[in-house]
């Protein structure tokens, strides 16, 4: 009765490290091919295999001088290989062995008769199958012949051990490239944070114009330039009329939203040079590159005729007051030039409010 070979020690370790390997039911490789064909020529061998087992069946990965491409399990003799002392397995007559006379693939096709196997590991040194040698007649090896199979056997499993490493590889690669990709969103995540920061940095969030340092820098570049290259500058501070008044009646959500329109209606009132940043409170700096006194007061007076024409609800009625001042000879600093639109200012708001009133003016120029 045919006997079937044993299970080796840590089978299930063994079926997933041949599955791990991702050789099965894949198409013939030179590689392999090349070592069956020359086992064949070097031994005078009919058949050179390299055959891998798995849960069911023995499949062929190089199946030299035979036509199937695998055989059920429990017939196989290479399942004794793998299961051999020191993973080699002789059989010169098979009909004379009591495990194999009445094999299938002994007693019907292809009708082995001598059979020499090495069982192929893993670098973990789980046996995936083997490289072997088939005759339809009986045969012996000599020690030489012995020894050359198993170089031969080495190589094959070289190979796989290539192919393992190779795969390896591989996931590493999709591992590196997935991790670069995660960095790549985390880094464009990053920097759009950074962005978002640097625009809180210099945006008020009240209004969406700029803030007072924002406002402060500004005016500081352009105070540079001007002076530099002797160049007009004006700014204008706008203090919107009886704020408190609206908060008061309305709340300060309303409050915040008629913040809001305002900024809009100064930055519609602006020419495209122009600079608009929240003060505080209810007050806006407006910078005026390159505008002259009788510029920069028309700019304003256009500001509080948007602000004034604007169809305002509650309250029924909304004005703004603001104070104009240019760069002169004797400006001597960005602070220097917005004490005079805030002295200008204040005299707009003590002169009845919803009005312009300009600060100093440059000699030999005439202000309104």
């Amino acid at each position: 009765m045919m006997k079937i070979a044993p299970l080796p020690e840590d089978e299930a370790q063994r079926l997933q490290a041949l599955r791990d390997l991702c050789v099965l039911d894949t198409p013939p490789e030179p590689a392999f091919d090349a070592l069956t064909a020359l086992a064949a020529q070097l031994f005078d061998m009919p058949v050179a295999l390299v055959s891998l087992i798995d849960e069911s069946r023995q499949w062929f990965k190089s199946a030299h001088g035979l036509c199937l491409r695998e055989t059920r399990r429990d017939a196989a003799l290479c399942t004794h290989t793998i299961v051999a002392p020191q993973g080699r397995m002789v059989i010169e007559d098979t009909l004379n062995d009591p495990r194999f006379a009445d094999n299938p693939l002994v007693v019907g096709a292809p009708g082995i008769r001598f059979y020499a196997g090495v069982a192929l590991l893993n670098p973990d040194g789980l046996p995936l199958g083997t490289f072997c040698l088939i005759d339809f007649k009986p045969r012996s090896l000599d020690a030489r012949q012995l020894s050359q199979l198993r170089a031969l056997a080495a190589q094959a499993e070289a190979q796989l051990h290539l192919r393992m490493r190779v795969q390896q590889l591989h996931a590493l690669t999709r591992e590196m490239r997935q991790q670069h990709e995660l960095l790549e969103r985390q880094r464009q995540a990053l920097q759009a944070r950074c962005e978002e920061l640097a625009t809180e940095v210099h945006v008020d969030v009240l209004t969406g114009s700029g803030n007072r340092r924002a406002g402060e820098a500004r005016l500081g570049e352009e105070f540079a330039l001007a002076s530099r290259l002797q160049l007009p500058l004006s700014v204008c501070l706008i203090d919107v009329d009886h704020f408190k008044d609206v908060n008061d009646s309305y709340g300060h959500p309303h409050g915040d939203e008629v913040l809001r329109r305002v900024a809009r209606l100064i930055g519609e009132a602006l020419r495209a040079s122009d600079y608009v940043a929240r003060f505080g409170g209810e007050e806006f700096l407006v910078v005026l590159p390159g505008a002259e006194p009788a510029t920069a007061r028309a700019v304003a007076e256009r500001i509080r005729t948007h602000v004034a024409d604007a169809h305002w609800e509650r309250p029924p009625v909304l004005t703004i007051s603001a104070g104009v001042a240019s760069r002169s000879s004797t400006t001597t600093s960005p602070e220097h030039l917005l004490q005079q639109a805030d002295k200008a200012l204040y005299r707009a708001k003590a002169g009845g409010r919803n009005r312009v009133e300009s600060g100093a003016v440059p000699a030999g120029t005439h202000g309104d």
